[in-house]
């Protein structure tokens, strides 16, 4: 071996050797600096609301439906879902009185099926007969009516878990404060309320303005009467009407 070539191999011998300790070491100083920093552990806020148990029947026929006969219900589909005038056990169709709003308490009279207009538009489908609740509402006694299903043929197909709630929501929600009661049982929506509570107060039909809740803003119908809310950490921060 030359001269020269053991000079060479030297060289490389003691480039490897810097290049070597230059790796430990900068493995070393970010070891430390991982010692270093705290470790930031993600944060998760837990909504209340979805530990709330709603209780469900999952009714199935007719008869499940007059088993509530003399029941006490609240309103979860507010603003959705259109009543009628009953006379005797005939759902008068061509005279909507309105819609149930949002923690509405009724009373259960009866369960029935009549044959729906084909050409009237419903939240429940007409299919061959709908199937109504007949309920009274606390100020009186005088009889409405709610579809709450319909029978297809030899199929019966039953809503009445998604439209009410079988446990009063004041209860359910307690937690929600007085101030946020009086005004969902007023259907006005205030500073500070969540989108659920905005919801509640204002109905379900509403065009959102983003996909994380909490965190944007929402059109609520509110019975045609349009509002928006903006929604900030899942609190209300600014209510507006909206024009017609």
């Amino acid at each position: 071996m030359t001269t020269a070539t053991k000079a060479i191999l030297a060289a490389a011998a003691l480039l490897l050797v810097a290049f070597g300790s230059e790796g430990l070491y900068l493995h070393h100083r970010n070891m430390l600096d991982a010692q270093d920093k705290p470790i930031v552990k993600p944060t998760f806020k837990a909504d209340p609301d979805d530990d709330v148990f709603l209780h469900h029947e999952h009714p199935m026929s007719l008869a499940d439906q007059k088993s509530l006969k003399g029941r006490t219900l609240w309103v979860s589909a507010g603003g959705q879902m259109e009543f009628y005038p009953v006379t005797g056990h005939t759902v008068d169709y061509t005279h909507p009185v309105g819609y149930l709003l949002g923690a509405e308490k009724i009373t259960v009279q009866d369960a029935i099926e009549q044959a729906a207009p084909k050409k009237a538009a419903f939240r429940i489908p007409q299919g061959d007969k709908q199937i109504l609740l007949v309920f009274t509402k606390p100020a009186g006694n005088k009889l409405y009516a709610v579809p709450v299903g319909f029978v297809q043929g030899t199929d019966t197909n039953l809503s009445t878990d998604e439209i009410f709630f079988y446990d009063d929501p004041h209860k359910l929600f307690a937690y929600w404060g007085p101030q946020v009661w009086q005004a969902i049982d007023e259907h006005r929506a205030i500073p500070g309320m969540t989108e659920r509570e905005a919801q509640m107060a204002l109905g379900q039909v509403s065009d959102p303005k983003g996909d994380t809740t909490g965190d944007r803003t929402v059109i609520y119908d509110d019975g045609g009467h349009p509002k928006s809310i903006t929604f900030r950490d899942n609190k209300a921060i600014t209510i507006t009407d909206q024009k017609e």
